[in-house]
């Protein structure tokens, strides 16, 4: 895996982009990342159609990357950290978090995320809420019209047509306006929305060796 940054400023703080779905804010010590979907494959096999179970260990993998090359202290999920309850691939990632006792755990709930006690325990989760605000900034898995702070979100899993005469490439990306960061789906294992995206916006679209800004 080849890890690409690209700083950007927003409201006068620095954040790094990554080409791997994730964005690191330094002064907190924070990376965050949306739309992680664990389960999703479980549930797809559970539900008679079959598909690998190395789409789920390469999330895992590049996670682990992440957060060895930024040391991070805060790990934000902004959303949809599940995709469909409880089951094997959610056994998966609870071992996979257990390797990082001190990393603190911040869920920001999404649609997908119906979660138990039980299951919110078993998660190690340190913080789960509806949103979160940190100074300036509040982290919702879903833009809202009437919130004044600069919204930090995902939800959409925006992608960006790069128009060629050979062929139209569809890449993933990161968007951003006046009042929000939408952040890629994490996950390799979602569609992309390339038309619900924020107007008068600035695109970061990533390939797996380079970060274009459009």
């Amino acid at each position: 895996m080849k890890l690409v940054t690209k700083n950007i400023n927003i409201q006068n703080e620095i954040f790094t982009l990554t080409n791997q779905r994730a964005v690191f804010w330094k002064k907190e010590k924070a990376l965050i990342l949306s739309d992680l979907h664990v389960g999703k494959t479980a549930h797809f096999r559970k539900n008679g159609i079959a598909l690998a179970n190395h789409i789920m260990k390469n999330d895992l993998e590049r996670l682990s990357i992440l957060i060895e090359y930024f040391q991070p202290e805060k790990f934000i999920v902004v959303g949809d950290l599940l995709h469909a309850g409880d089951n094997s691939d959610v056994d998966e990632f609870c071992g996979w978090r257990n390797q990082y006792p001190d990393l603190q755990f911040y869920l920001i709930e999404g649609n997908h995320d119906k979660i138990s006690k039980k299951l919110e325990s078993k998660l190690c989760l340190n913080v789960k809420v509806e949103f979160l605000e940190i100074d300036d900034f509040v982290f919702i898995h879903d833009f809202e019209k009437n919130q004044p702070k600069f919204q930090i979100t995902g939800h959409i899993h925006p992608g960006f047509v790069i128009n060629s005469p050979v062929k139209n490439i569809k890449l993933p990306c990161f968007a951003v306006s006046e009042s929000q960061l939408l952040l890629p789906a994490f996950s390799e294992f979602t569609g992309l929305d390339t038309k619900n995206l924020p107007k008068k916006g600035r695109f970061y679209v990533f390939t797996d060796s380079e970060i274009y800004e459009i």
